[in-house]
């Protein structure tokens, strides 16, 4: 059975930064793709950034390049998302998912898809 469960989110004031984290079990999870996806209330669950089997290529939206690093581990079976320089419009629900390539990314749905149960990422203004 695949688990995927993310943790650190929390209450942040803009201009914080905060690390979330993955951890996957019940899968191969150096041949997965991993990415992050956020989901703010009344809104379409959205993309965030990817990072592929080796970490070798990563990918992000617009919105976050530059201030959110995608990274992994797979000694430990663990995906991070640095998030630096938050705002407000950064507030959601944040979802781990697992894919079998990056080249799946940024499709909101995937046939291969795993999701996590989500973390809660709240930016004070």
């Amino acid at each position: 059975q695949v688990q995927l469960v993310e943790s650190g989110g929390g209450l942040v004031q803009a201009g914080g930064s905060l690390r979330l984290s993955c951890a996957a079990s019940g899968l191969t999870f150096s041949r997965h793709a991993m990415g992050w996806f956020r989901q703010a209330p009344g809104k379409e669950r959205e993309f965030v950034a990817a990072i592929s089997w080796r970490g070798v290529s990563t990918y992000y939206q617009d919105s976050v390049a530059g201030r959110f690093t995608i990274s992994r581990d797979n000694a430990k079976n663990t995906v991070y998302l640095q998030m630096n320089s938050l705002k407000p419009e950064d507030t959601a629900v944040y979802y781990c998912n697992a894919r079998q390539t990056i080249n799946d990314y940024p499709r909101s749905r995937s046939l291969s898809d795993y999701w996590g149960q989500g973390t809660q990422v709240t930016v004070s203004s």
